[in-house]
């Protein structure tokens, strides 16, 4: 099995995974120390969130921004390439996204990876100021506003006259350096709705589940693709888990269970296992072999040992060079 290609999210704060560090620059030492050893180890990609508090609820504790984090993880490496898991389209009109991932895009060499989603965070949304409209009109913003971005980073003046943006001569310069433009993401599993806009507009998809629920989510994008007349091979599926490596299930299972004093909404070991790479790197090879086969190429993990790098070394380490592009 060959083929994958691994991203790693740098801790940034969203799930408190900064908490036991003091300082707020201390803090940003260690996200921006977690993306320069990711870029050492060799995984392809870095990955943030784009939310401004805490998860499951606020805490008081640090979020750095998802674009000023991109940017200044651009300049100080040299090869990884940068990605958003996911830009909410409610946080910034098009017209200034296009303009951030082109200009990023730029300074970073080439290696943005815009991921974009409709968003879902409502206590988020309420406390910035934003609107939180319906699903249907979030995803129809997030339809508008990939099509927005796309314009802008190919075409000299954009006109664009939609339900939710207007555009009236706006310019995008510099362009991206990537061409046709850079991979463009789109992050969720709605049937009816976002998995058609992944249909039309994505060159990647992101959607989790079990195999089962993944394998659904699949037949359900082929169906779209089907639909609309693209060829469903075009689009690159990806899986966001979480990743927890250790040297036995034992190991591995009593991290997750002190996990769960504290965060009881996880599920147990035997179904966290199922959905989630988890355990030993042969039990989490044959998880990804599962995935694979499904039609599944490009993981993006979430290490729950955050801000310790115990699994992001060693799945560098033992499961990576197996599984490496062929």
């Amino acid at each position: 099995m060959t083929g994958w290609r691994f991203g790693a999210f740098a801790p940034q704060g969203w799930k408190t995974e900064l908490a036991s560090i003091d300082g707020a620059a201390a803090q940003w030492q260690r996200c921006l120390d977690t993306t320069l050893l990711a870029e050492e180890l060799g995984y392809d990609s870095i990955w943030v969130y784009d939310h401004f508090h805490n998860v499951p609820t606020p805490a008081h504790e640090a979020v750095f921004e998802a674009w000023t984090t991109m940017t200044a993880l651009a300049q100080a490496t040299t090869r990884i390439r940068l990605g958003q898991m996911v830009s909410c389209t409610s946080y910034r009109p098009p017209t200034l996204t296009a303009k951030i991932t082109s200009s990023l895009d730029v300074i970073s060499g080439g290696r943005l990876e815009w991921g974009v989603g409709a968003g879902w965070y409502d206590h988020e949304y309420r406390a910035y100021g934003y609107e939180f409209p319906s699903p249907k009109v979030r995803i129809g913003m997030l339809r508008e506003a990939v099509e927005v971005v796309k314009l802008m980073w190919s075409k000299a003046d954009i006109n664009y006259d939609g339900r939710y943006y207007q555009v009236a001569g706006a310019q995008c310069d510099p362009k991206p350096l990537q061409t046709p433009h850079p991979p463009v993401w789109i992050g969720g599993g709605g049937e009816q709705l976002t998995l058609r806009v992944v249909a039309r507009l994505a060159n990647v998809s992101n959607f989790g589940g079990k195999p089962d629920e993944w394998r659904h989510k699949r037949e359900v994008l082929q169906g779209h693709c089907r639909d609309v007349g693209r060829d469903e091979d075009e689009i690159v599926k990806s899986w966001s888990p979480e990743l927890l490596l250790r040297d036995t299930e034992a190991e591995a299972r009593a991290f997750h269970d002190a996990r769960r004093e504290t965060q009881p909404w996880l599920e147990e070991w035997e179904s966290y296992q199922l959905g989630n790479l988890a355990g030993t790197a042969e039990q989490v090879l044959e998880r990804l072999a599962i995935y694979g086969d499904l039609g599944c190429s490009y993981a993006v993990p979430w290490m729950p040992d955050y801000p310790g790098e115990e699994t992001l070394r060693r799945f560098a380490t033992d499961v990576m060079p197996a599984l490496g592009p062929s």
